[in-house]
């Protein structure tokens, strides 16, 4: 320390303030660096927190949800719960009978406990209002072993008089 004490005295004045001014931009540029670290962390330990919480009030609340998965049990049967064949099956016929085309990605199936639900995105093309509004009604009239998560449509480029429909379906099955 003394070395350095030294030093910096020997220097001329400008060469100090130039020795002052690289030492204060240093310690500015490790204060901005320390300063973005821990607000990354601290946000970092909000969320933390918050999710422990939600996770603890679902635990807190198991026994509710328990008896409510099995109350819905009852009121479903469980001949017409659809597994992720059956659904796009269904979805299919619902189109053909309205005179839709239909398109479809794989089914996503996600378990917990006792049910299974099947999701699966479809795509009616070239559909006129009309037809698009009878496959909604027989898609609602199948609930809940159907249901409709989400709705997008948009004209047909080539004849604006015509919609594409793209949507979400997920059915529910009672795991045996």
């Amino acid at each position: 320390m003394r070395a350095f004490k030294a030093f910096f005295l020997s220097r001329l004045l400008r060469e100090k303030l130039m020795l002052v001014l690289l030492v204060a931009l240093g310690a500015l540029m490790w204060l901005s660096n320390f300063s973005r670290r821990a607000a990354h962390a601290w946000t970092a330990h909000r969320a933390m927190t918050t999710e422990l919480a939600e996770q603890k009030q679902w635990l807190g609340n198991r026994a509710i949800i328990e008896a409510a998965a099995v109350r819905a049990v009852k009121n479903l049967d469980p001949a017409k719960t659809l597994d992720d064949t059956r659904l796009v099956g269904d979805l299919s016929a619902l189109a053909r009978d309205n005179n839709l085309k239909f398109t479809n990605d794989t089914p996503q199936t996600e378990r917990s406990g006792q049910f299974a639900v099947h999701t699966v995105q479809i795509t009616l093309q070239r559909a006129d209002w009309d037809a698009l509004k009878r496959f909604y009604l027989a898609l609602a009239r199948r609930s809940p072993y159907l249901g409709l998560e989400q709705l997008s449509l948009a004209a047909d480029r080539a004849n604006p008089s015509q919609l594409n429909a793209s949507l979400r379906v997920s059915s529910v099955e009672i795991v045996r």
